[in-house]
């Protein structure tokens, strides 16, 4: 069977696969912007606490994705849980480190004047720091996304959702008549999604950033 045969024999999986797998990356980035834009916040005044954030998330970032899943699977089981425990912790570096750089390179003139005309500290993040910050931010979240895309392939390992499973089925059967249709199905579908994204983030970034910032 062809390549192309396959896929359209087997198309409402291959969706399937590919809608599981997008939403879990999804769902993991979203988690992991909140909590790294958060560190961020709480961290970037302070040099030490800034390079303590930059350098725990690095750590997590060495550890192998097979690995990382492995360990988690005695404490969380098999399937959707040590998927998405593993994705946001691999998707908060790029977002931390990147909520840092965009506050602390917010100009301070800005902050001061906000200050001077009445806002609490609560609403100059809010209002000043963090919108000046997006720009870097979404760059990190992009980052991250793509970092994803390829990492939660792993999670067949531990049953867990997405085109990781298509791909694993066609290693576990090399030699078989669509053993290699199997893998180049997965690894397409998930180039694929990893250009949707990137596209969907090139329109968020021209909706939410103004011109005079993009440059």
């Amino acid at each position: 069977m062809g390549f192309w045969d396959y896929v359209g024999s087997y198309r409402e999986k291959l969706l399937f696969d590919a809608y599981q797998h997008a939403s879990a990356v999804l769902q993991c980035v979203v988690v992991a912007t909140v909590a790294g834009v958060a560190i961020g916040v709480a961290t970037y005044r302070r040099e030490w606490a800034a390079g303590l954030a930059t350098t725990t998330t690095s750590a997590l970032l060495t550890v192998p994705s097979l690995a990382m899943i492995g360990l988690l699977i005695p404490v969380v089981g098999l399937g959707v849980a040590p998927t998405v425990i593993a994705l946001t912790l691999y998707g908060l570096l790029p977002v931390v480190r990147n909520a840092i750089v965009g506050l602390r390179g917010v100009d301070p003139a800005l902050v001061d004047a906000a200050k001077g005309i009445g806002m609490s500290r609560a609403r100059r993040l809010l209002r000043v720091e963090l919108p000046l910050a997006w720009p870097p931010i979404l760059t990190g979240v992009r980052v991250a996304t793509q970092l994803l895309m390829g990492i939660a392939a792993i999670a067949a390992y531990a049953s867990g959702p997405g085109l990781g499973n298509e791909i694993f089925r066609g290693i576990a059967s090399l030699g078989s008549a669509n053993a290699l249709n199997q893998v180049l199905a997965g690894t397409l579908g998930i180039v694929v999604l990893a250009l949707l994204f990137d596209a969907g983030y090139v329109l968020l970034g021209r909706l939410t950033i103004p011109r005079g910032i993009r440059g």
